[in-house]
């Protein structure tokens, strides 16, 4: 009976979330506004990325970012410089510390960005492997940031995460000199689990492969 009881609720919860996150879409496309969902790990390189890619798009696009930490500003205020628009949502701060954005986190995050002088939205969800895969945000797409010093079994051990993304930037790869990571191999764990997503090398810290992520981002934009 508690487990009965348990699915109802969690049908319940997400049923509500994806209707908050076809509002989401609704205000998005009312203002010609493209989004991605950009999740990973703590310490993946979630932030030095989307840092890189602020600065490398600017200048032809303007970005918008709902930035997701349980608290703090630090990465917040490591974006501001860069993006068009940043709305900062602490999840533990009135959303009972939760470990990643819902659908109605992000629309309380839209409602702090300027829509109408946007082009795109970078949603910086909280690092985690599990849940944010779970949640429909409102996103056109699902990105998520792998480093390479997590080992390359990850892709079975959370398999929720990596089939639910379009996209694997398998980051740090500048560090695969000193690591015993095994390249093939993790690409075949992803390959396992979905078929279909696109993996790239990339370190966010020395600029390597910068070019086919962004090459990536503004195709899936088109």
């Amino acid at each position: 009976m508690g487990l009965v009881h348990r699915t109802d609720v969690m049908e319940s919860l997400l049923a509500e979330n994806d209707h908050l996150a076809d509002h989401n879409r609704e205000d998005l496309a009312t203002h010609g506004v493209w989004s991605l969902n950009l999740m990973s790990s703590p310490g993946a390189g979630k932030t030095t990325l989307l840092q890189r890619t602020l600065d490398a798009l600017r200048d032809r696009l303007r970005i918008g970012v709902v930035e997701g930490d349980v608290e703090t500003s630090l990465d917040a205020d490591k974006l501001s410089p860069l993006a068009a628009a940043v709305s900062l949502v602490n999840t533990g701060k009135g959303f009972a510390g939760e470990c990643h954005l819902d659908a109605r986190m992000v629309r309380a995050g839209l409602a702090g960005l300027p829509l109408a002088e946007l082009d795109v939205v970078i949603v910086e969800n909280v690092g985690n492997l599990v849940c944010p895969a779970e949640f429909d945000v409102g996103e056109h797409a699902k990105a998520m940031v792998f480093a390479v010093t997590e080992g390359e079994e990850k892709p079975l051990k959370y398999p929720v995460m990596f089939r639910a993304v379009d996209v694997v930037v398998m980051n740090k790869v500048d560090l695969l000199p000193h690591l015993d990571f095994d390249v093939d191999a993790f690409v075949a764990n992803v390959r396992a689990v979905n078929p279909s997503a696109i993996v790239l090398p990339v370190s966010a810290t020395t600029g390597e492969g910068l070019d086919a992520w962004l090459a990536w981002l503004l195709a899936a934009m088109s």
